[in-house]
């Protein structure tokens, strides 16, 4: 009895001893395991490195070549810069073929709600509906004289608000300090006729912009000459086989 209590405790031991090692080497597994996984970042880390490095030098030949491909072309990209585009406005000589002026009939005309010196007229330019038009007519033409009346007006202008009303075209008209006429078209002229210029020949802006001061440049050249036709830098405004415009009795006067 004694002999085989002997043999089960040497089992046990033996057991125990067995699980110790099995236990090591588990922790054995383990660390082998997490050493071979950090060695395997370190690789990795190292593989980026390389290739990081790869790709800086060929990023920085890259931009070389970029900064050489623009000093051999900087001449030519400062010309083009300097270069509207081909059909752009801007490519447009600066002259009176920029300015949509058509003739009109002065329909209806009333005095400004607000403003003792604006008339508001509602203008046939040739166009489905009217156009709203403010002039600051009041002092030099009396308001029975404004109706039904034919005129030149310039089409193009932004619409701008007068004293809370949007006017949508200017009517054209011989001016001094002392005086101001309204230019008419010639007899057989309809609303809607182009006036013309010899010399200046092109489709005229749809809108003006105002930044660029168009009208601004070219009102100076603008008008009558001693027969008291309305000329820009002394060629006539025309209405194509009807003849041309003309102030009543203002010659040498400038118009705007």
């Amino acid at each position: 009895m004694a002999a085989n209590n002997a043999v089960l405790n040497r089992l046990e031991q033996k057991g125990a001893e067995a699980d110790q090692v099995i236990e090591y080497l588990k922790q054995q597994v383990a660390l082998l395991k997490e050493k071979a996984i950090l060695q395997a970042s370190l690789r990795e880390e190292k593989k980026l490195r390389v290739e990081n490095a790869k790709l800086k030098k060929e990023i920085e030949g890259l931009k070389q070549e970029l900064i050489q491909a623009e000093i051999r072309n900087g001449g030519d990209k400062k010309e083009k810069k300097q270069q509207p585009a081909a059909g752009s406005s801007d490519a447009k000589p600066v002259d009176v073929s920029r300015l949509d002026l058509r003739v009109g009939c002065i329909i209806t005309a009333k005095k400004h709600p607000d403003a003792d010196t604006l008339y508001v007229e509602e203008v046939d330019v040739g166009e489905a509906s009217p156009r709203t038009v403010v002039s600051g007519l009041v002092k030099h033409v009396p308001l029975d004289q404004m109706q039904n009346r034919m005129a030149i007006l310039l089409c193009n202008l932004k619409p701008a608000k007068m004293r809370g009303v949007v006017s949508q075209a200017m009517v054209m008209c011989a001016s001094s300090p002392e005086k101001v006429e309204i230019v008419a078209p010639p007899p057989g002229a309809v609303p809607g006729d182009r006036i013309t210029f010899d010399g200046f020949p092109g489709d005229p802006e749809k809108e003006l912009n105002p930044k660029k001061k168009i009208w601004e440049q070219i009102q100076p050249d603008l008008h009558t000459d001693d027969q008291c036709v309305a000329t820009y830098r002394g060629v006539p405004f025309e209405v194509k086989g009807k003849g041309v415009c003309r102030a009543e009795t203002m010659a040498n006067s400038g118009i705007k």
